[in-house]
Formats: structure tokens, C-alpha cells, sequence
């Protein structure tokens, strides 16, 4: 990785928020102090290296396919169904339930891109996709359909939620380069609620992370009340980029949030991040969606509009 990818906007700047998370407008002497860089991304060690199957957290940490899980409470919140389950080893797991044929499920899509993210230096929570799994509760042992788990880790605590107008690196490389990553995945979902600070503990202490989550309404269409996830037809129809204007892009996206990106991402940003995203192989993307259990066939649309996007960010233009 270049000197060049590693630097950073610290300009003040003014943004105009007017979607249904930030009603008002934010000045720069309104956002938090700065904070450091590490709690939202860090500089990703040979992105070409990294494991997109088992992703940050490893096998150690994955759930078990054989194991009978113990139910613990229903989802009650979401378009997808889940619930909350407890494995043999006494870990708790969030499920976010899709059947394995369901690419239009929200659970494998995510898993897909937080494989992605975590490999070019965001952090994610650990999460696993399962096509089934054995569950048992007051009326008996069953088979359920799988989808996205995620593991309850006790270093790992949840703490509050964090808005895309209002937060410690707005105009940060690493924050543009971000919305960047979710806008070329279609993410529809670009609300605050799904935005995370997790306390993590280390062996040198306590530190926070900064982190997108609930990732999973993705690869399709962006507008409307109920966007279309999974759809390598509609995904690769819908344009990542559509010019610049006054020194900043202008992108495709039509979903509800477009006010988080309008004029404010520059033409510097779309590269460094599409610059991270080259560096993953062909055998890296197929090993993300492999993770959330997408078959190669079902892969390659995807991967081969992936790579296209990339490919125009990284000639886009200043002006």
C-alpha cells in the first residue's frame, strides 16, 4: 500500500443532512473532538493475505454445524426473522434466520460484506453464516434455517450507536472511503441505528471500535420501503458513479439516505477505497461469498459487476 492511501482529511467542513436520522444541519464546531483514526480503521497488513472465508475472528471462533443449540428469545425487531441461541460450549449467538436458497435474504449478504470490510482495515464483530442448525426448545429438538450468527464475545460490548453526520472522522479518507465501500455494495440500509460502538478490551487496555452493522440489505436495488437484496441482475443494471460536480461525485444511488454522500465525497476518495478493494484476489471475493454461503455460480455476477465498479472508481476523474 502506497504512502498515499494512508492519508488523511482533517479540513473542517459543513454538511447538509436532511435524511430521517439527521434532521439538522451539522457545522464543524458541532461534531465531536477528533478521536483516533484506529476506532473506526486501520491500515489492513497485506490485504492479499487476508482470510475472507473465516474472516478476522478465525475458525476458532466459528458455530458449530453439529451442535444443538439452545433457544433463548425471539427477534423482535427487522425484516428478517431470528433469534437469540445458546451452543453446547455456553457462547451466545444472535441469528439472523434465512433459508439457503434465499439470496434475497439479508444473513448471507452480510456476512459477505463484512468479510469485505474487515479485509481492507474495518472492524466487524464476528460472524458466521450457517445453511441450518439443530435447535432446541420447550417443544422438543428441531432443524432450523440458517443465516447469519454472530457471536457474543465477552471482550466485545455493545454501547451506543453512532450517526454518519455526527461522529469523530467525518471528513476523515477512512469515513469517506467507507460510505464509499457501501454505496458500490448498494447498501440501502444507511441508517444509524445500524451503526455500532463496541468497548473493546485488550491485553493493554480498553479502546472503541467504530462499526457498521446489520449489513445485510445489499446487492440489489436501493429505493422504495423495502429494497430488493440479492440480485446480481438488478445490482448490475443500477450505475456506481455518474460524474462529478463541484469537486465532488456524484453517484447512482437512489436510496433514502442519499443526503449522507451528497456533495461530499471527492474524486480522491472513490480511489483510495476502490485502491483497498483492488488488492483483494479473485479467490479472496469467491471466499467472502462462499462465507455466507453463496455457491460459484451465484458468486460470479456479483464479483464480475464488484470488480467493474472498481475498476471506473479507480479511473474516475477530478473533474
Amino acid at each position: 500500500m502506497s504512502r498515499g492511501f494512508l492519508l488523511l482529511t482533517t479540513l473542517p467542513i459543513v454538511i447538509g443532512l436532511s435524511a430521517a436520522d439527521d434532521h439538522a444541519r451539522v457545522r464543524a464546531k458541532d461534531l465531536p473532538a477528533p478521536a483516533p483514526i484506529k476506532e473506526l480503521w486501520q491500515p489492513p497488513a497485506r490485504i492479499s493475505a487476508q482470510d475472507l472465508f473465516h474472516g478476522p475472528w478465525g475458525n476458532a471462533d466459528a458455530p458449530d454445524a453439529a451442535a444443538t443449540y439452545r433457544f433463548q428469545r425471539s427477534k423482535r425487531r427487522g425484516v428478517n426473522p431470528g433469534m437469540t441461541v445458546v451452543d453446547q460450549l455456553g457462547r451466545e449467538w444472535s441469528v439472523k434466520q434465512a433459508p439457503h436458497d434465499s439470496r434475497g435474504a439479508e444473513g448471507p449478504i452480510e456476512v459477505v460484506l463484512s468479510r469485505v470490510l474487515s479485509a481492507v482495515g474495518y472492524h466487524q464483530p464476528p460472524v458466521y453464516y450457517l445453511p441450518g442448525f439443530t435447535m432446541a426448545d420447550t417443544f422438543g429438538t428441531r432443524h432450523e434455517p440458517g443465516g447469519r450468527f454472530r457471536l457474543k464475545v465477552p471482550d466485545l460490548k455493545e454501547r451506543t450507536t453512532w450517526s454518519w453526520g455526527e461522529n469523530p472522522f467525518v471528513g476523515m479518507r477512512p469515513h469517506q472511503g467507507l460510505l464509499v465501500i457501501l454505496i458500490m455494495f448498494n447498501s440501502a440500509d444507511l441508517k444509524n441505528s445500524n451503526n455500532t460502538v463496541y468497548e473493546h478490551k485488550t491485553a493493554s487496555g480498553t479502546e472503541e471500535w467504530y462499526v457498521v452493522r446489520d449489513l445485510g440489505a445489499a446487492l440489489g436495488t436501493t429505493a422504495g420501503l423495502r429494497p430488493r437484496r440479492g440480485d446480481p441482475d438488478q445490482f448490475a443494471a443500477m450505475p456506481f458513479l455518474s460524474g462529478v460536480n463541484g469537486g465532488h461525485v456524484t453517484f447512482g444511488y437512489d436510496g433514502r439516505r442519499y443526503n449522507i454522500v451528497r456533495d461530499r465525497i471527492t474524486p480522491e476518495d472513490v480511489r483510495w477505497a476502490c485502491a483497498l478493494l483492488a488488492q483483494l484476489t479473485e479467490a479472496q471475493w469467491y471466499d467472502a461469498f462462499r462465507a455466507g454461503g453463496f455457491e460459484k455460480p451465484a458468486a460470479e455476477p456479483f464479483i464480475r459487476t464488484l470488480r467493474r465498479k472498481i475498476a471506473e472508481g479507480l479511473a474516475l476523474a477530478t473533474a
